[in-house]
């Protein structure tokens, strides 16, 4: 399984309309090409950031709708008011706890090491990490996605709500800390956002 990552750093201002583009235009477009398996949209409402991930049944799959997909990103962008940054992984964990309701929110982990480095991370992801992490308050999902060319890593937990989120800071930094020393990574960025749309459908 794969993904592809969109980010647009936009107008707070614009945010609402950027998600009614994507559930409304986006998504069932998505929905529509061969090989897509559904998309999600983390937001950020005080800076404008949202990222807007496709997941997709092989990597062939997901780089034949390029073309196709270039159109509409750009309009997405003209929405929001950024430039879009694109980037493409491979999804090494998926597993869902269950489905999140409105109001959900996530926690974002970007970390980058040596490109030999990321199966090393994921099974200390899967292995060590995803156990305590399904013991947080309102945990409802977590993804780790993977790219072996650059050895960036980028791992997402989604939680039942903005409290649940928040109650978890003090843990998920602790387990964050030991996670990315185990797993030979250098975090580079954590950041927590609004969970609008939750249509990643990817099999566990």
């Amino acid at each position: 399984m794969h993904a592809r990552s969109t980010t647009i750093r936009g107008r707070p201002e614009s945010v609402d309309e950027g998600i009614a583009f994507c559930r409304d235009e986006v998504l069932p477009m998505c929905r529509g090409l061969p090989g897509c398996m559904g998309l999600s949209m983390i937001v950020d409402r005080s800076s404008g950031r949202c990222i807007v991930t496709s997941s997709w049944d092989s990597i062939e799959s997901m780089r034949a709708t390029t073309t196709q997909m270039h159109p509409i990103r750009q309009r997405g962008a003209e929405v929001l008011g950024g430039t879009p940054e694109v980037a493409e992984w491979e999804i090494a964990v998926m597993h869902r706890d269950h489905r999140s309701a409105d109001g959900a929110g996530a926690r974002v982990t970007w970390l980058r090491g040596e490109p030999a480095a990321v199966d090393r991370a994921a099974d200390v992801f899967k292995l060590a990490l995803m156990p305590e992490l399904e013991t947080f308050d309102g945990f409802c999902g977590v993804s780790l996605l993977i790219n072996r060319e650059s050895g960036l890593v980028v791992t997402s937990v989604a939680f039942d709500s903005r409290e649940a989120l928040e109650g978890t800071r003090e843990q998920a930094k602790q387990l964050r800390a030991r996670g990315s020393t185990e797993a030979r990574l250098e975090i580079t960025e954590v950041a927590e956002f609004e969970l609008a749309l939750a249509h990643l459908d990817v099999p566990e």
